[in-house]
């Protein structure tokens, strides 16, 4: 299985931007799609975005469409949220994770993303 590696968090104010990477020990090729989760305090998790291996096609959540970019990079075997606009509200851990035919997998550790008001 995949294994991913999220970097890029940190601590941002309001209305600025950061970019998040997730790398790929292995050539994605084997799953359908590549998705950002993110996890805030109290909160489920929930789907930020993801990529689709095979055409490229991109999903987005209500809450960050039209401010967060994801995009993959197979040379270096990476897939990236470039973030816009944050908002306190998107503070989180984020994740990456495969999506197979019936679950996501391979899970990263996260990376802490921190917004202030």
């Amino acid at each position: 299985q995949v294994q991913f590696v999220e970097s890029g968090g940190g601590l941002v104010q309001s209305g600025g931007s950061l970019r998040l990477s997730c790398a790929a020990s292995e050539l994605m090729t084997d799953y359908y799609a590549i998705g950002w989760f993110r996890q805030a305090p109290g909160k489920e998790r929930e789907g930020v975005s993801c990529i689709s291996v095979s055409d490229g096609s991109t999903y987005y959540s209500d809450s960050v469409k039209g401010r967060f970019t994801i995009s993959r990079d197979d040379v270096k075997k990476t897939v990236s949220l470039q973030m816009h606009s944050l908002k306190p509200e998107d503070t989180a851990v984020y994740y990456c994770a495969a999506f197979t035919s019936t679950s996501w997998d391979s899970w990263g550790q996260g990376t802490q993303v921190t917004v202030s008001s």
